[in-house]
């Protein structure tokens, strides 16, 4: 507990360091420009100056893309103004007092001024321009360079991008708050390019200030010497050419520094907290911090400059070095553990129970047993399981019209071995077993040898089966098998059922979204029917009852402009769906039967049919009430019809009276999930029909007598 409390009072203490350090600082900063700064303030500052090069430096190193640094322009603008302030001020320091000799503008300059110069003012004044020419010519202008492709090629992608996280969403791959975070990043992305296109200039104005403010400090420096204070010119030129170059050099360093920083960044964005904070954040990396205090260390080691100022300079760096480390550290235990839960390990018992343990809020959940867990991975593909079932989400989302919930694929160590289990909610609506080192073949009307495997049903259509071994696909499909892998009879399996279960899966923030997508294009027709006609809550049940009769409701338009028409009429949610059916159930035919194919349409015996037609009306309302021999009969008829046609890879369509539909469609469905019903009135008239079979419901019954 002691741990947590000190890593919030170190998160405060830091986020009100940053956030009262910087503004005071740019003030101190705009100050120096126009007040007198004695030498031993002009020695901290470009102390701080050249800290501050390094520490920029080496969080650009410890920095994997660009918006990990996102406040990189603002650092760089903050460290260009500080920069031009300590020439200002060292510039009105050496003009006034350089006549006093080198130490007059402080340590710091007087130090690199002779260690570069080593008493040769050429060959100083050479190093100092070698150096500028670095900068300006290699460093800054490819920088630039960078920089303003990067920008370009940002924005021209923007729209590129923007469209493909519209089509993730829409494609059900992205939640809307995913495609919101990914549509800030992007944003962020390009604030970040475009500042860098113009911070990159700063740099470069910095070089030309540099090369200026020497020409300026040396020919001004021997005037005032020479016409002021009636130096000789040797004198004065040892003075003032001494200061000049070590002030351009102190504060080039930390230009040539920020430079490469600058080129790091642009060759490898507004966040949620205040500039401050967002600064403080992210150069607290503690692998940037020490590398920092080793180079000050160094520096203040080397004799003639001010050991005492750079090693102390270097023992902060290092402390705040080890404070950044112990907070990352505990900042790593935070999301693990409370305050209550250390409290709770403290108590002799430590056998806690959380709620994820034993509550499951994931729509839909795949439990696998052990040795189905071959079929997933831990890559970021998911393994051939994961890809098959967003696969099948993708399409399944596109048939029925709205975004199938995400899929949770998890282990479940109770099952027994090679099964694997499908559940809607809390709900088990499919189980079945799968062999992963084998696969599935299915006989066609062809086949005619048998193959040796382990016989069993395909889960999703119940037709006979046998798992082979790999080594037995080519005699399989030269036998006219239809060899299945193992993970795409568990994806198809869960395709059948979230087609059959569509209605438990949709609820009013599903709506809510499908209505606000129709909003962008029509608002008006939006708004005055939900909720001034049907309330949100009552048309996501009539959407419900559409589903459960496998009826997209894609077309939500149709289904506005059409309720207005309905409403007055008092019906129920049934009979509403019942009343919206024949506008929409084209949407169904063409998923099932391709447009240009003739419709296979299989019919009732008409004895038959005005057999169930009276049993429909003098029945209960909504159910359908049969003799079960005449049940059996019929249920043994319809699957033994669509089995044949399946093995025909076709799907048939029947054909009822619309007395009779909405009854048998219900009764057949408890037992026959892949049955599609449709009245005669519903059968579109510019489609060909081709009867393929029809249903006596006695053929089955005179065959088992």
């Amino acid at each position: 507990m002691d741990l947590i409390l000190g890593s919030s009072r170190l998160q405060s203490l830091q986020s009100w360091l940053g956030g009262s350090i910087l503004p005071l600082g740019i003030l101190i900063v705009v100050a120096m420009m126009v007040l007198p700064i004695p030498p031993i303030l002009l020695d901290v500052f470009f102390s701080l100056n050249i800290l501050l090069g390094l520490l920029v430096l080496m969080v650009s190193l410890h920095t994997f893309r660009p918006l990990d640094f996102s406040s990189f322009p603002t650092v760089l603008l903050v460290a260009t103004v500080l920069r031009l302030a300590l020439n200002v001020a060292s510039t009105r320091v050496v003009l006034s007092e350089g006549h006093n000799g080198p130490d007059a503008a402080g340590k710091v300059i007087e130090a690199f001024g002779a260690f570069v110069i080593a008493g040769n003012f050429v060959v100083g004044l050479f190093v100092f321009l070698i150096l500028v020419i670095i900068n300006l010519v290699v460093i800054t202008k490819g920088a630039g360079r960078v920089s303003e492709v990067s920008a370009r090629f940002t924005l021209d992608a923007m729209p590129g991008k923007q469209m493909a996280i519209d089509a993730d969403l829409n494609a059900g791959i992205l939640t809307p708050e995913e495609a919101t975070e990914r549509r800030a990043e992007l944003s962020r992305e390009t604030d970040f390019h475009s500042a860098m296109d113009g911070a990159s200039k700063f740099v470069k104005g910095d070089a030309i200030a540099g090369i200026l403010i020497l020409i300026i400090n040396v020919i001004g420096g021997l005037a005032i010497g020479v016409l002021q204070h009636d130096l000789p010119v040797g004198i004065a030129a040892e003075n003032y050419v001494l200061l000049s170059v070590g002030d351009g050099l102190a504060a080039q360093i930390p230009s040539l520094l920020l430079s490469i920083a600058t080129a790091i960044i642009v060759t490898r964005v507004s966040a949620s907290h205040d500039m401050a904070t967002h600064i403080s954040g992210e150069v607290s990396i503690s692998r940037a911090w020490f590398p920092v205090a080793g180079v000050l260390g160094l520096i203040g080691i080397i004799p003639g400059m001010p050991n005492v100022l750079f090693l102390t300079m270097a023992a902060f760096s290092a402390i705040v070095g080890v404070v950044c480390r112990v907070a990352e550290r505990r900042a790593a235990l935070e999301p693990d553990y409370t305050e209550e839960e250390l409290q709770a390990d403290d108590s002799p018992n430590k056998e806690r129970l959380d709620i994820k343990e034993v509550a499951d809020n994931a729509p839909i959940t795949v439990l696998l047993s052990y040795p189905l867990l071959s079929l997933v991975d831990d890559s970021a593909e998911g393994g051939p399981l994961v890809n098959r079932i967003t696969s099948v989400r993708k399409d399944v989302s596109k048939s029925l019209g709205f975004v199938i919930p995400k899929v949770r694929v998890t282990d479940d160590l109770m099952l027994a071995p090679n099964h694997y289990r499908i559940r809607i909610g809390q709900k088990i609506v499919g189980e079945d077993l799968v062999y992963p080192d084998r696969k599935l073949a299915l006989p066609s009307g062809r086949s005619v040898l048998q193959l040796d495997g382990i016989e069993a049903k395909d889960p999703s259509f119940g037709m006979e089966a046998i798992w082979i071994r790999s080594d037995q696909q080519a005699e399989a499909e030269a036998n006219e098998y239809v060899v299945i892998e193992p993970e795409s009879v568990i994806a198809t399996h869960l395709s059948q059922l979230l087609q059959s279960h569509a209605s438990e899966l949709l609820g009013q923030d599903d709506v809510q979204a499908i209505l606000d997508h129709l909003a962008e294009a029509a608002p008006q027709l939006v708004s005055s029917v939900v909720p001034k006609i049907i309330p949100l809550h009552t048309l996501t049940g009539v959407l419900r009852q559409l589903l459960i009769e496998r009826i997209p409701i894609s077309d939500m338009r149709r289904i506005l402009e059409m309720i207005p028409e309905l409403t007055g009429k008092n019906l129920s949610l049934v009979e509403l769906a019942e009343a919206l059916r024949p506008a929409l159930v084209h949407l169904l035919i063409q998923q099932v039967v391709p447009i240009k194919d003739a419709l296979p349409v299989v019919t009732l015996a008409p004895e038959l049919e005005q057999l169930l037609v009276n049993a429909a009306r003098h029945g209960d309302q909504d159910s359908l009430m049969l003799d079960p021999s005449l049940a059996q009969a019929l249920l043994q008829e319809i699957s033994g019809i669509l089995e044949e046609l399946a093995s025909q890879n076709k799907q048939a369509l029947i054909v009822v009276s619309p007395v009779l539909r909405r009854k048998l469609a219900s009764f057949v469905r408890q037992h026959l999930t892949d049955v599609v019903i449709i009245s005669a009135t519903e059968l579109p008239n510019a489609r060909k029909i081709d009867i393929v079979a029809t249903i006596s419901g006695q053929a089955q019954t005179a065959g088992g007598a």
